[in-house]
């Protein structure tokens, strides 16, 4: 195998095993895509990437990190993230949308309009998580989700990647890291529930495990589907490496076809390793352990 070797997954086929990473750009102003997001990804498929992955997009409002993310909640965002794909796919690439909720992280600045939560007397709004836990202390306290808020908010995740088939995406990822809201259910740092979505790894890995089902009930066979982990918190009593072993292998038993390796994000000041390559070991005990990409 070597990075400019064509590869099929599911059927799609990548000319090679590059990906653009999803990095949010904070340039919408009603979630839809613009302008700047035709030329920007349009750019990165002109310069030879197998796969251009589409920045964090909010499944609902709630999730948006900031007022400027991109969200995918409607036919008309459809319609206009289609224009995207469409060009991707002119110039060689395969299109993947990153679909997200940010939890307690939701309603945020963007970079260099301010720092923190925006005040809600100011354009914020109430955020969501597992727990009633604040991602800092000055941070408002998010509200506990109940079971209905749990069911809905993976409703949203399975009509938004819907709305992606629609507007011809080749790839659905699952944002379930840097301390947005599916990493907050996955790490017992921010889990402190007593239901069956806290506890034990198998519970806290339900909500995932439930939003992945339903994205690949409403997608085609053919699709593939990613998930994005932390695959170690680097924080004492925190998700680690051997958590993600076990996590990929339930994905992959629910049709996920490959895990997107990051990590850190689940609380502030978190300090990263100094090696190059310190998200290597996830990769590699993923690939060990676990028959999936």
């Amino acid at each position: 195998m070597k990075i400019f070797d064509p590869i099929v997954i599911r059927g799609k086929k990548a000319r090679n095993r590059i990906m653009m990473s999803p990095m949010c750009t904070y340039s919408s102003n009603d979630g839809s895509v613009n302008d700047f997001h035709i030329l920007h990804y349009a750019t990165r498929s002109m310069g030879g990437a197998g796969i251009i992955m589409i920045e964090a997009t909010a499944v609902d409002y709630q999730g948006m990190i900031s007022p400027n993310d991109l969200r995918l909640d409607s036919k008309e965002k459809s319609e206009k993230l289609n224009v995207l794909s469409k060009i991707i796919e002119s110039y060689g690439g395969l299109s993947g949308i990153q679909l997200a909720h940010a939890g307690r992280k939701a309603g945020s600045y963007p970079p260099g309009k301010g720092r923190g939560k925006i005040p809600i007397d100011k354009g914020g709004w109430k955020s969501m998580a597992p727990s009633p836990i604040p991602y800092r202390d000055s941070w408002d306290i998010p509200e506990q989700m109940d079971k209905e808020s749990i069911a809905t908010v993976i409703r949203k995740f399975a009509e938004s990647a819907r709305l992606a088939a629609e507007a011809n995406i080749d790839i659905i990822e699952i944002h379930a890291a840097h301390g947005y809201l599916i990493h907050e259910f996955l790490s017992p740092i921010t889990n402190k529930r007593n239901d069956n979505y806290g506890g034990n790894i198998e519970n806290r890995s339900r909500f995932l495990i439930e939003i992945v089902n339903e994205v690949r009930a409403n997608i085609p066979e053919s699709m593939p589907l990613f998930v994005r982990i932390s695959g170690n918190d680097f924080v004492e009593g925190g998700w680690t490496i051997e958590d993600s072993v076990i996590l990929s292998k339930m994905l992959y038993a629910n049709g996920v076809d490959l895990i997107d390796c990051s990590s850190g994000g689940i609380v502030p000041g978190i300090r990263m390793p100094k090696d190059k390559a310190f998200n290597l070991p996830v990769s590699s005990s993923i690939k060990k352990d676990c028959n999936i990409l």
